[in-house]
């Protein structure tokens, strides 16, 4: 959970330097939403699934080791870039570097806990996506406002604007946690290296297509749900920025609660419903979660965007990543009860594949395209909240369909 915090510091802070990376690299909203959404998810989606097989087979703790002082180093990268061919290319590391985490931690945490318990595990573990959303907008915020009082730094005979000393300031941590993880972090699996036996991924895809009552609901349904999440993250920052004339440290030290307490709660209180529903003899508990967080962020999404004053904003903004958060925790359960152990991770890989591109990539370029093409760079509020509803509801029906059989062939129970 603490590498999965690092990581989503160090991919979130972005959204909330979106106002000084505009200004000094001159892009457009359309371009941004490429750089928080698309660059990130290129290598974190096609790098997983390599990644996983090795989950699959090696020590997973030194996997999850590597992925750390990758992405670290890229974060660090983002820091020096000069131009937004620079910046894109260091997100794309970014993004392979943070694959090597959750397929490899999902694998690992399947085999440490028992099913009775696996919703509330795989719920902490996913918490760190809410954490680490909130320290990046608390931790940010405060860098920011701290190093705001010079319009440049010089370090080694280099001049950086302060949204690049904040991206050096976050990265660094993550070389110390890498020894940390590796010290002690134990892999309770012996290792399978070379292993003839170990499936091909050839025998993974077919896994995928002899249940696709089940996989395609996963794979499409919880990463239109994941739109919701993604989206509102990416672009709350610059709605309460541009609607409320607010500061990059105003809008940190306000959504960092928010995001850890509300999108948090919502993260571990979906984890306790599916144990809940599933010892009440719910055999579709996990989609029937997942179906409730999209139905509950659908409206609050889209109001955000039209609510005429900060008070009215922020107890709406609470309610959708309350929600928004909900499906986290299910979708991580159906990949762990539904695939075999010897392909787990690759099988959570391809769910990341489909959920970076469709969730992240999708609805960040999307939302800032919508305003661009539709509202004229003026309302990325609205835009956020017509992208985020309409996926919501998607979401609903595809994963109703997953439902009966998944509940048929995988029966959930306590």
């Amino acid at each position: 959970m603490l590498a999965y915090i690092l990581s989503f510091i160090d991919r979130q802070i972005l959204a909330l330097l979106v106002g000084p990376i505009r200004a000094d690299l001159h892009i457009s909203d359309t371009q941004f939403g490429l750089l928080n959404g698309l660059a990130f998810s290129i290598f974190y989606a096609t790098m997983g699934i390599p990644i996983a097989g090795l989950s699959d087979r090696s020590s997973r703790p030194r996997i999850i080791v590597c992925g750390i002082a990758v992405w670290s180093a890229a974060t660090i990268a983002c820091g020096m870039a000069r131009s937004f061919g620079h910046l894109f290319l260091s997100r794309i590391l970014v993004g392979a570097g943070e694959a090597a985490l959750s397929p490899a931690a999902y694998s690992l945490i399947a085999d440490l806990f028992p099913r009775d318990r696996m919703g509330r595990a795989l719920a902490v573990y996913s918490l760190g996506t809410l954490l680490g959303t909130g320290l990046a907008f608390l931790v940010g915020g405060v860098v920011i406002a701290a190093i705001s009082s010079a319009a440049r730094y010089s370090l080694a005979g280099l001049s950086f604007s302060p949204w690049q000393v904040t991206m050096l300031i976050v990265g660094a941590p993550g070389i110390i946690l890498a020894i940390v993880i590796g010290t002690v972090v134990k892999d309770p699996r012996r290792t399978r290296a070379l292993d003839p036996s170990v499936p091909t991924i050839a025998s993974v895809f077919r896994e995928l297509t002899s249940q696709p009552g089940i996989y395609v609901p996963l794979l499409l349904g919880f990463s239109l749900a994941a739109m919701a999440l993604y989206g509102l993250l990416s672009w709350i920052p610059a709605h309460l920025m541009r609607r409320f004339d607010m500061g990059p440290r105003q809008v940190g030290l306000l959504l960092g609660p928010i995001a850890i307490i509300a999108g948090g709660g919502g993260n571990l209180v979906s984890g306790w419903l599916v144990d809940g529903f599933a010892g009440k003899g719910r055999h579709d508990a996990p989609f029937l979660v997942g179906m409730i967080g999209a139905a509950g962020v659908a409206l609050p999404s889209l109001a955000i965007g039209l609510a005429p004053s900060l008070g009215i904003a922020i107890p709406l903004v609470a309610a959708a990543l309350f929600f928004a958060a909900f499906p986290m925790a299910p979708s991580t359960v159906v990949m762990q009860v539904a695939a075999p152990a010897s392909i787990r991770s690759r099988v959570s890989a391809i769910f990341l594949f489909c959920n970076s591109f469709i969730g992240l990539a999708l609805s960040s370029a999307l939302i800032g395209f919508t305003n661009d093409r539709f509202f004229g760079g003026n309302d990325i509020g609205l835009a956020m909240g017509i992208v985020v509803s309409i996926a919501a509801v998607l979401a609903i029906f595809v994963l109703h369909m997953g439902r009966r059989p998944f509940g048929a062939r995988h029966p959930f129970r306590a």
